[in-house]
Formats: structure tokens, C-alpha cells, sequence
């Protein structure tokens, strides 16, 4: 059976005072409106409309374009029941169930969806309302039940006294129709005395029109959080990052500390991987087996190898291979990849490099656009100079090579397998195999120089003393 999905993203959002549009706020590094959608086609949706405004329209295109999305346009916001109504040209000549959801949930489990879904499938009724229970009812409209029936949903300004305290079962404005009976429903629905049309009120309509209603729940609260200002953003945030971190642990992953551990959603890990405390993982990193991160380390978009250890560390697009170790106070930047066995240690840089296979880089160093082969060893001190002010230029390192510490390689250069390059020299030009490079000028030591110098200076602090008495 055919199942549409309307998302619901064409409100102001002017509570979350942002030039950015609402859905698009990130919860753990993803848009809300991409949470929702994941949701909706796990859920089973084989489309997908999304109802947006003018202004909205140019981003949230952007956002999902890698995903097949029909729009609708609402230029005059007028309610849920309205925004709806924009979809409904899109559903001609389509059947089955249609799933309402709005775009600033993105805590919605896909599972409630299925659950909905079944229920108006077995039932066979034109819609099925989600229904939750909250602490405070007062901001969401009540749910009028006969059994399984939903009966009405009541604003809570207009229920009575007695309603207000009797029913504390609210609706989640999530939704499933029947296709033809959302197209009936929706010119039926009446301005609100705001003027805005509620999607709320086609549930009474259908039930009264015979066709059924029906409220599946109450499920849990935190799957249907509006978020609609930076503290509902950062509380959804909160919400999923525990949920997240939950599932990391029971596939088998160390989480030291939850509480200072902040984890995206596409991040994913092996089992035996350790993530200490201070930690920030972003984007689609992947974390390897029995691999150990943080403390007091930014990972983003990389992938982290089986052992590998990453300490105190920057990592921005990388790839950590087996066994290799980061930090203290490493900075691995975009196109860095590190072979098995590679120890990159405190205050090194790293950018657009290949480092092979047991390659050392220990201290204070900076290699960039360059490669370095298996076994070399990088003295404290050592950079590549890779930009001549106009373009970068590339540095090719051999096996089992040995660069002494405080040395400048100028490149475009190469140093061949098994060359050595003396400490403090700047190599301008290519080092043969098995070579020596020395780079410096030659040393001179000058005999009782220093001795001589200590005396004089001190004969000029002395005869200073005398004229001052």
C-alpha cells in the first residue's frame, strides 16, 4: 500500500530569532526536518511532500536534495489545516494512507509511525490521531475518547472546566488518513476565531461523518516535542544525545562519563570502542573496534581505526589507521590519513598528508601536502613548506628516511628511501637514496672566545662601579 508523508515546515519560527529557518536548526548535527524525514521513510513512507513557505523553500530544498522530496507552497500561513490543504493537488490520483508529521519533531520514532500506520490499516477507519500524556495539558488540545474512538480534539481555551480536568490525554498532531478522507475533511474545516483552520478539527469531522476515528497512545512525551525556541532546541538536543549515547553503549560501546560526551546522531562505533570524558564526535565519524578517544577531543568526519588512540586531539577529516596514536595537542586537518602503527604526537600539525605505515612524528611539527614512507622518522621541529605564496606544492618522503630535528623542507621537494637529512638544515633540492643531505652552514668553534667575552664585559661592569661611587 502507497504511504505519503507530508511534513509540515512552513512556519515563521520568529521564537527562534534566527535569519535560519526553523527546521533547519540542528539537533546532534542533523536538521530537524532531515530527523523527521529519516523517520517518515523508516516508518515506510514511499513519498514524501513537504509543505514550506516562500521564504522557506530555497533552503530546505538545499537541505534535502539528496532525498526525493515534492513541495508545497503555503504563502499565507493559516494554520496546520491549511498547510495541509496545499498538498492535497499532489495527492490526485494517488491512494493509500497518508502520515502528518511536523517538521520541528525530531524526536519522533519511527516505531510510533509503524505503530499508526498498522492501526488505521487494521481498523479501517479514515484517520488515526497519536496521543500523549503530558505533565501540564494546558498547551495542547484534548483528546475526546469513546474507548479506541477519538470522539474530538478540544483546544484547551475552549474546553470546559470539567474537561480541562478530566482529560489529560492530548493529541501529538501527528496523523494517518485515509487519502480520499483528508481530501473530504479539509474544505470542511471552519476558521478558528484566530482565523488559522487546525488539522486538529478533522478528527471530530470524520468521526461525526461516519467513517471512524480512532487515538492510538499515549506514547511517550519526548517523541512529539515541538521545538520552538533555543532552549526546546537545546533540550531536544540534550533528549537525543542521551538516546544516542544509550544505544553506543548497549552495542557494546565505553562510555566513561554521558554527562560530558557529546555525540552526533550519524556517528557510529564498533563494539570495545572507548570514548573518555570532554569528548566532542561529530558528523559521520566512525569509531573502531577497541579504539580509545578523548579525553578533551574533537573528532569530526573521521574515521577512527581498530586500537587507534586519539588523546587531547584535533581531528577533522581523517582517517586513523590500526594501532596509530594522536596527541597530545595533535591537529590532524582535512585529507590527513594515517596509516597502521603511526605515532603523531604533542603540538603536530598534519594536513592533506599521507604518513605510511610506523612513520613517527613526536614533537612540533607541521607536515602538509606531503607523503611520508613506512618507517620514517620526523624530528621535533621539522615543516614543510608547502606554499610559496601563490600555491601549494608537495612533499614526497621515502622509507625508512630519517629527517633530523629543526630541519625546513622547501617544496616541491623529495627525500628518497633510506636518505638521511641533517638537524637544522633547509632542503631545497632532491635527496638521493641512502644520502645525507646537510642544509646548514659549517660550524666554527672559536677557541677561549667565550672566556674572552665574559671578561671584558665584566671589566666594563667593573670600571662602572669606580666613576659611580
Amino acid at each position: 500500500m502507497e504511504t505519503t508523508a507530508i511534513v509540515l515546515a512552513a512556519g515563521k519560527g520568529t521564537r527562534m530569532k534566527s535569519a535560519v529557518p526553523k527546521v533547519l536548526h540542528e539537533v546532534c548535527g542533523v536538521p530537524m526536518v532531515e530527523h523527521v524525514r529519516r523517520a517518515v521513510v523508516a516508518a515506510g513512507a514511499t513519498r514524501l511532500i513537504v509543505v514550506v513557505s516562500p521564504d522557506t523553500e530555497a533552503p530546505i530544498r538545499e537541505c534535502l536534495q539528496a532525498s526525493p522530496v515534492e513541495y508545497a507552497i503555503q504563502a499565507d500561513p493559516q494554520g496546520t489545516g491549511h498547510a495541509a490543504a496545499q498538498a492535497l493537488p499532489l495527492l490526485e490520483g494517488h491512494g493509500g494512507d497518508v502520515l502528518v508529521v511536523c517538521g520541528d519533531t525530531p524526536l519522533i520514532n519511527p516505531e510510533t509511525l509503524r505503530t499508526l500506520l498498522q492501526v488505521r490499516r487494521d481498523a479501517d477507519v479514515a484517520v488515526v490521531t497519536a496521543t500523549f500524556e503530558p505533565e501540564d495539558p494546558s498547551a495542547y488540545g484534548r483528546v475526546v475518547r469513546q474507548g479506541d474512538d477519538a470522539l474530538a480534539i478540544i483546544e484547551h481555551a475552549d474546553a470546559t472546566e470539567k474537561q480541562r480536568e478530566e482529560l489529560r490525554e492530548v493529541n501529538s498532531a501527528v496523523y494517518v488518513f485515509e487519502v480520499q478522507a483528508l481530501r473530504d475533511a479539509i474544505p470542511h474545516l471552519k476558521p478558528s476565531a484566530k482565523g488559522e483552520i487546525y488539522l486538529t478539527d478533522t478528527v471530530g469531522w470524520l468521526y461525526n461523518d461516519g467513517r471512524g476515528s480512532k487515538a492510538a497512545g499515549p506514547f511517550a512525551e519526548n517523541e512529539f516535542m515541538g521545538v520552538n525556541d533555543r532552549w526546546s532546541l537545546a533540550e531536544a538536543g540534550r533528549i537525543m544525545r542521551l538516546q544516542i549515547l544509550e544505544r553506543l553503549a548497549r552495542e557494546g560501546v565505553t562510555i566513561v562519563d554521558p554527562a560530558s560526551t557529546y555525540v552526533e546522531a550519524d556517528v557510529t562505533a564498533e563494539p570495545d570502542a572507548l570514548i573518555h570524558p570532554m569528548t566532542v564526535i561529530e558528523g559521520r565519524t566512525t569509531l573502531g573496534a577497541g579504539c580509545q578517544v578523548g579525553p578533551s577531543s574533537w573528532i569530526k568526519d573521521s574515521v577512527i581505526g581498530p586500537r587507534a588512540r586519539v588523546f587531547m586531539s584535533h581531528v577533522d577529516q581523517a582517517i586513523i589507521g590500526e594501532g596509530s596514536r594522536c596527541g597530545p595537542f595533535a591537529n590532524l586537518r582535512p585529507g590527513t590519513v594515517l596509516e597502521s602503527q603511526v605515532k603523531v604526537g604533542n603540538f603536530v600539525e598534519v594536513k592533506n598528508a599521507v604518513l605510511s605505515q610506523q612513520v613517527s612524528v613526536s614533537h612540533l611539527t607541521y607536515i602538509g601536502d606531503a607523503s611520508v614512507g613506512p618507517r620514517t622518522n620526523i624530528g621535533a621541529g621539522t615543516i614543510t613548506c608547502n606554499y610559496d605564496g601563490f600555491k601549494k606544492s608537495r612533499t614526497t618522503i621515502g622509507a625508512d628516511a630519517f629527517v633530523g630535528s629543526n630541519s625546513t623542507l622547501v617544496a616541491p621537494v623529495s627525500i628518497a628511501n633510506r636518505a638521511m637529512i641533517a638537524a637544522g638544515s633547509v632542503v631545497t633540492r632532491d635527496v638521493p637514496e641512502g644520502a645525507l643531505a646537510v642544509g646548514r652552514g659549517r660550524q666554527e668553534n672559536k677557541e677561549e672566545w667565550a672566556d674572552n667575552w665574559r671578561r671584558r664585559q665584566q671589566g666594563s661592569v667593573d670600571g662602572a662601579e669606580t666613576s659611580n661611587p
